[in-house]
């Protein structure tokens, strides 16, 4: 009960705020115990620094997989949705470009695809292992990298990302993905069925460049908004920091290092790319991963910012807290030198002796009170001066 009017208390002050500060209280709504006790948190910790990839995957299997292929040259455009793996066994040679994605991994249909296509063993277990690191190989002619693309999680306010491993081959390109039910790749199936668009006149190598493109720009999207919610926060220590600012600061540590370790490695995997020398990437497409390994590079300086960032936030919070306990500290101090000069007077005529001056004065009360309230405001005075408060 106690909570609820708390809770609508807080509804009844904010409501009529701006859209700024209404974000703000959202974030200090929980209580310290909620961020400690959730075991959610923990569950989350724990995925975010236990990553071991020497041990066997775990991986829970979809029910079902969803494979989609795109056929094109440049001029036409056809798109399958297959329910068999056999299906894509005519794809194979082509001669137009194909790109086949498959969504939700299944060991049986993975293995049987990379079977069908001359896939190397090892990229298959890659492409079925769960926490590996973004690289790239070049494996019986064929161009095999791994990424993470990366979404943000406004609910949770977390970073999450979903492996997807990317095969070129000679006039096909086959993308395994986790989850069925968001990519970051409608833009580019969108040009896909337009004529004239840059994608239908160049080659797979041009489609593989794309789909790596669009995971990189996707980086900007999700560490936007991981912005927001460290200007938020750093907003909020500012005005009023306690135990629960640094835990939040502790949390969005947690999804630097989620975003940090999905994309640092992927300069290597571009520049290996470039230096690969594979006869499946044209000379004209090289131009395309050069840009985007300058992106790359620009998204691994911000993540290093916002790592800046949030060791400075801690740091203005140490700050901040250290203030408020010297503000605190100060009027104590200035309280009780104030009552300093009354706790003297009154303890000096407390003492028991027979004869003391003033003692049998009929003024001797008012004199005392009087010398009590003068020297405080004498103090006041000689600080205010002095600009100690």
């Amino acid at each position: 009960m106690i909570h609820r009017n708390r809770s609508l208390r807080f509804f009844l002050l904010v409501k009529n705020r701006d859209i700024y500060q209404t974000q703000l209280d959202t974030m200090r709504k929980k209580s310290y115990l909620d961020y400690i006790l959730n075991p959610l948190e923990l569950l989350r910790t724990k995925k975010v620094l236990q990553v071991n990839p020497t041990v066997a995957p775990k991986r829970t299997e979809p029910r079902d997989i969803k494979i989609i292929i795109y056929e094109y040259d440049k001029n036409k455009s056809e798109c399958y949705s297959i329910q068999t793996v056999e299906e894509c066994y005519p794809f194979l040679n082509t001669p137009s470009n194909t790109w086949i994605n498959v969504d939700g991994l299944k060991k049986n249909e993975v293995e049987t695809i990379c079977n069908h296509f001359g896939i190397h063993q090892l990229i298959t277990e890659d492409i079925l292992s769960i926490g590996q690191r973004p690289k790239m190989d070049e494996i019986n002619g064929l161009v095999f990298c791994l990424l993470y693309m990366l979404y943000f999680n406004d609910a949770e306010s977390s970073v999450e990302a979903e492996q997807i491993s990317i095969i070129l081959g000679k006039n096909f390109v086959i993308s395994f993905q986790e989850d069925a039910n968001r990519d970051v790749f409608n833009g580019l199936r969108d040009k896909i069925s337009v004529n004239g668009s840059k994608v239908r006149q160049n080659g797979t190598d041009f489609l593989f460049y794309s789909l790596i493109d669009l995971i990189v720009d996707n980086f900007y999207v999700v560490m936007e908004k991981l912005g927001e919610k460290i200007e938020l926060l750093e907003e909020d220590i500012m005005r009023n920091a306690d135990t629960r600012s640094l835990v939040r600061i502790n949390m969005l540590r947690k999804e630097m290092i989620v975003l940090k370790r999905s994309i640092a490695p992927v300069r290597e995997v571009i520049n290996g790319i470039l230096r690969g020398e594979s006869e499946l990437i044209e000379e004209r497409t090289e131009k395309y991963f050069k840009d985007v390994y300058d992106h790359v590079i620009q998204a691994n300086d911000l993540t290093e910012n916002y790592r800046d960032m949030m060791m400075n936030m801690q740091d203005l919070y140490l700050n901040t807290v250290n203030l408020k306990l010297n503000e605190v500290m100060k009027v104590m101090a200035i309280v009780t030198c104030l009552l300093a000069p009354a706790t003297v007077i009154g303890g000096i005529f407390g003492m028991n002796f027979e004869k003391i001056p003033l003692l049998h004065n009929q003024w001797g009360f008012f004199i005392s009170v009087g010398l009590m309230l003068l020297v405080p405001l004498w103090m006041i005075f000689a600080f205010r001066r002095r600009g100690w408060f």
